[in-house]
C-alpha cells in the first residue's frame, strides 16, 4: 500500500510539472507579444527586446531541464559528429582472452555403467590424446591464515655465541599483519573504494575477526614507510615542463559536525600527486604547487590568476582549458543556436589533435606542431573573430559563454607555440574520478591525519594506473624497500614487472605448509 501511494504521489507531481511547463510556455508566448506592441508603441531597437526575450525563454528552460534532464555533455546527434565504424568487438560482447590467469585441467571420465558401447554391448576404450575441451571461469575464494614463523635458534659449543634466524619483513617490530595484508587493504579502500567497515563485513564472512580500527592502523604504518615515495611523487610531478591542475572538494568529518576540504590534483603524463588542504584559497594553490616554473594548464578559477600575478617574473605560465570553454557554449546551446558555430570550430581543434596522435611518438610533437601552426591557427582565427561579432545579454548563457573565452584568451592560445601543451585538463579530471567515487563511497576523512593518508594512496595508486602498473604489485614492492632500506622512494615509473617481485611469506611455504 505504501509503495502504490508512493507511486500515486510521484505521479501527481509529475502532472503538475508539465501543466506549470505549459502554462509557462503559454505565458512566455503571450508575454512575446505583448513586448512586440510594446516596441511599437516606443520604437524601441527590435534586436534587444529579442535578446531579453531569449534570456528569459533560457531561464525558464535551464529550469525545467533542472528537474528533468540529464547533466551529460554530449550534444544530441550533430551532423559533423559521425561515429568511426569500429574495427574491435565491443567490451562485454563474446568471451575475453584471459592471459593472466592460470589454467587448471580436468579430465572427465565415464562412469564405469557407462563404459558401454549402446550399440552391441561391448566395453568402450579411451581414445588416446581425444578430448571435448570448453573453458570454464571459476573462483578460488580468499581465505585467511595464521602463519606461524618458527625463527631457529643457533648456539656456540663454547657458550658465547647465540644466533638467531631473520623473520619476515614487517611494517612494525612484533607487528601481527602482514604486508600483504597491509597492502590489500589500502588497496580494497583507495583502489576499490570500499569503506573499512565493509571490509570488515567482508573479513568476517571469511572467517577474519578484526576491527575497522585495526584496518586503519594497518593503513597508517603502510603510510609511514611510503611517505619518501610520496614526496619524490609530487617532485617528479613539479619537476615536468607542462602540468594539468585541477580541485574536488572533501569532507572532513568531525565530531560536531563536517568541513569542506579540497583536493588538489596536480597532474603530468606518467604521474599525478594529490594535497587535501582546508581550502580552495591562493594560499592553497600556493601550497599544491610550491615553487613550480613552467605552465600549468587549468580552468578558469581566480586562485590559479592570483598565484600567477603574485609570482610574475618567476616563469610561472598559465594556459587555459578548451573543454571547459566547450562545456560554456554546451550549455548555451538549446537556447542559442548560434553557439553550434564556435562548438564546430572547438571540434575542428580536437579533430587536428587526433591527426598528430598517428604519428610515432618519436615525431608526434613535431607533426603536432606543424599541424597546430597550419590549421589550428586558422581555426582559432575564426573563433576570435565570431567571439568579437556576437552580440548577447551579459548575463545569458551565451553572454556567459563569450565573456568567459575572452577573459581567458591569452591562455586559451598559448598551445599554439608549445606543442607539449595539451587542449585541455581531461587528464587531471580523469584522475580525480577514483577520488570522488570514494567521496561518495565513505564520505571522506574522520581526522586530517587521514587525509594525508587519502592523499598519499590516491597519489601512488593512480599514478601506478598511469604508468600500466599493477598497484598493488607496486605498493608492496615499495614498501618492502623502504622496510629494508628506510627512506628509500620507489616511483611507479621506475617499477619493474611484477615477475621480478619476491613472492610473500605464504607463498614461500612449502605445499604441505600451506
Amino acid at each position: 500500500m505504501l509503495n502504490l501511494a508512493t507511486e500515486t504521489d510521484i505521479e501527481r507531481l509529475r502532472q503538475a510539472a508539465l501543466l506549470l511547463e505549459q502554462e509557462n510556455a503559454r505565458l512566455f508566448h503571450r508575454l512575446e507579444t505583448l513586448a512586440g506592441e510594446l516596441r511599437e508603441a516606443r520604437g524601441e531597437d527590435a534586436q534587444s527586446l529579442q535578446l531579453e526575450i531569449a534570456h528569459l525563454k533560457e531561464q525558464l528552460a535551464s529550469r525545467t531541464k533542472a528537474l528533468f534532464g540529464d547533466s551529460s555533455e554530449r550534444r544530441p546527434c550533430a551532423e559533423h559528429e559521425k561515429t568511426e565504424e569500429r574495427t574491435e568487438p565491443r567490451p562485454g560482447h563474446g568471451p575475453r582472452e584471459q592471459r593472466a590467469l592460470p589454467i587448471v585441467e580436468l579430465i572427465h571420465e565415464l562412469d564405469v555403467p557407462d563404459q558401454a558401447c549402446p550399440s552391441c554391448g561391448g566395453d568402450l576404450e579411451p581414445m588416446a590424446g581425444q578430448f571435448e575441451e570448453a573453458d570454464e571461469i571459476d573462483v578460488v575464494e580468499r581465505s585467511f591464515r595464521i602463519v606461524r614463523h618458527k625463527r631457529q635458534k643457533y648456539r656456540c659449543r663454547c657458550g658465547a655465541g647465540i644466533e638467531t634466524a631473520l623473520g619476515p619483513d614487517k611494517l612494525v617490530a612484533g607487528g601481527r599483519y602482514s604486508i600483504d595484508f597491509a597492502v590489500g587493504v589500502a588497496i580494497a579502500k583507495f583502489a576499490d573504494h570500499l569503506p573499512l567497515e565493509r571490509q570488515v563485513r567482508q573479513m568476517a564472512r571469511d572467517g577474519l575477526a578484526v576491527d575497522s580500527s585495526t584496518l586503519w592502523e594497518q593503513t597508517w604504518l603502510l603510510s609511514q614507510h611510503l611517505l619518501p615515495t610520496y614526496e619524490a611523487n609530487h617532485a617528479h610531478v613539479l619537476s615536468s615542463d607542462v602540468i594539468a591542475v585541477d580541485e574536488t572538494w572533501w569532507r572532513l568529518m568531525t565530531k560536531g559536525g563536517s568541513k569542506r576540504w579540497w583536493v588538489w590534483s596536480v597532474a603530468r603524463e606518467d604521474a599525478v600527486s594529490y594535497r587535501l588542504l582546508p581550502s580552495r584559497s591562493t594560499d592553497a594553490a600556493r601550497a599544491a604547487l610550491g615553487d613550480y616554473t613552467g605552465v600549468a594548464i587549468c580552468d578558469g578559477y581566480k586562485a590559479y590568476d592570483a598565484l600567477a600575478r603574485e609570482r610574475e617574473g618567476s616563469d610561472l605560465t598559465l594556459a587555459h582549458c578548451w573543454a571547459h570553454v566547450r562545456r560554456k557554449f554546451v550549455e548555451a546551446e538549446p537556447h542559442y543556436p548560434e553557439a553550434g558555430e564556435i562548438l564546430d570550430r572547438i571540434g575542428q581543434l580536437y579533430a587536428i589533435e587526433a591527426e598528430a596522435k598517428r604519428a610515432s611518438p618519436e615525431e608526434r610533437l613535431a607533426t603536432l606542431a606543424a599541424l597546430r601552426a597550419k590549421q589550428s591557427k586558422a581555426v582559432i582565427d575564426e573563433i576570435r573573430t565570431w567571439l568579437m561579432t556576437q552580440r548577447a545579454l551579459p548575463r545569458s548563457a551565451l553572454g556567459k559563454a563569450i565573456a568567459y573565452t575572452s577573459g581567458l584568451w591569452p591562455g586559451l592560445v598559448r598551445f599554439l607555440v608549445d606543442p607539449k601543451i595539451p587542449l585541455d585538463t581531461n587528464s587531471v579530471e580523469r584522475a580525480l574520478r577514483g577520488v570522488a567515487v570514494s567521496r561518495k563511497n565513505h564520505y571522506g576523512s574522520r581526522s586530517e591525519r587521514g587525509t594525508r593518508v587519502a592523499a598519499l594512496f590516491y597519489s601512488l595508486i593512480e599514478s601506478a594506473k598511469l604508468c600500466g602498473v599493477e598497484p598493488r604489485a607496486y605498493l608492496r614492492e615499495a614498501t618492502l624497500r623502504a622496510v629494508r632500506n628506510p627512506g628509500t622512494a620507489t616511483l611507479a615509473r621506475d617499477f619493474k614487472s611484477p615477475r621480478s617481485l619476491e613472492k610473500s611469506a605464504i607463498d614461500r611455504l612449502p605445499a604441505k605448509g600451506r
